[in-house]
């Protein structure tokens, strides 16, 4: 018995490794094509370590994606910390201020998490191009609030869903309001939910391609736009691109760093009552 479940256990750390090195693998090609020099980068020596480290590829990178990182980090902390702070405040109505017609308004809000981003995006141009809000951040900055709202609500009006109504109804009996209460009490209880909001909103904008290439000018365009550009011509130096690829990830896998420990702590927390 003993040694069947020894041999189970490295059939699946055996299956584990083969899945990490599966999916490591452009990781790898990434990184050692941006380090070497365009002359060396052929299909044949693709998996080959670079003859010589050539770093220059991302002070070119740097120079080149520069302002698209400028406008990604923009777009990316602006819509992440308005919509996490506008879904919290609608799962703390949706689930503590109960109101006529809330079941109602609850699913039309998740409806929204299913719709394709291509089937309103002409009208979303058009609206866009009408408010004077197309072309710059500030347009598609209200596009990324505006679709993060549904799944920041849902994760929120879960989390608190589970918080007892008796410490909202001692917050009353203090005096506290609306604002009150969620500040004295919902909010210090949130930080988990926050998390999780961040690190998925976060994530979501800043590799978020459609919207970013349709919606704004190349002034305005972040790094994913940027990166296509780059790599959409017929002689491409393939060392730009991954080198701007990595400089690329470097937010969201700082990010992921930091926070990381404390999501599927965060996920959990609302959804085990007791």
């Amino acid at each position: 018995m003993i040694a069947a479940l020894k041999r189970t256990r490295w059939l699946t750390y055996g299956l584990l490794i083969i899945a990490s090195l599966f999916f490591l693998g452009p990781v790898y090609l990434v990184i050692v094509t941006a380090f070497k020099e365009p002359a060396e980068i052929r299909l044949a020596t693709a998996w080959h370590l670079p003859q010589r480290w050539y770093w220059q590829s991302f002070v070119v990178a740097w120079d080149a994606f520069s302002t698209g990182l400028r406008n990604s980090l923009i777009l990316a902390v602006t819509a992440t910390v308005i919509s996490a702070m506008l879904g919290s405040l609608n799962g703390y109505v949706l689930s503590k201020w109960r109101f006529p017609g809330a079941n109602i308004v609850f699913p039309l809000m998740l409806f929204g998490m299913f719709i394709p981003y291509q089937s309103i995006l002409i009208p979303l141009f058009q609206f866009l191009r009408d408010v004077g809000l197309y072309g710059g951040l500030p347009g598609l900055i209200v596009t990324h609030v505006v679709y993060g709202l549904p799944i920041t609500t849902l994760i929120f009006r879960n989390f608190y869903a589970e918080i007892p109504d008796e410490m909202l109804e001692a917050g009353k009996i203090d005096g506290a309001g609306f604002f009150g209460l969620y500040a004295r009490i919902v909010f210090p209880l949130s930080i988990a939910g926050f998390v999780v909001v961040i690190i998925w909103q976060f994530t979501q904008i800043w590799n978020e391609f459609l919207f970013a290439v349709t919606l704004t000018r190349p002034a305005s365009a972040p790094i994913t736009v940027a990166l296509a550009q780059l790599a959409g011509g017929e002689a491409v130096r393939w060392n730009l691109p991954m080198a701007g690829a990595i400089l690329a990830a470097l937010p969201t896998l700082i990010i992921y760093i930091i926070l990381g420990r404390y999501f599927i702590r965060g996920l959990l927390a609302g959804s085990v009552k007791g």
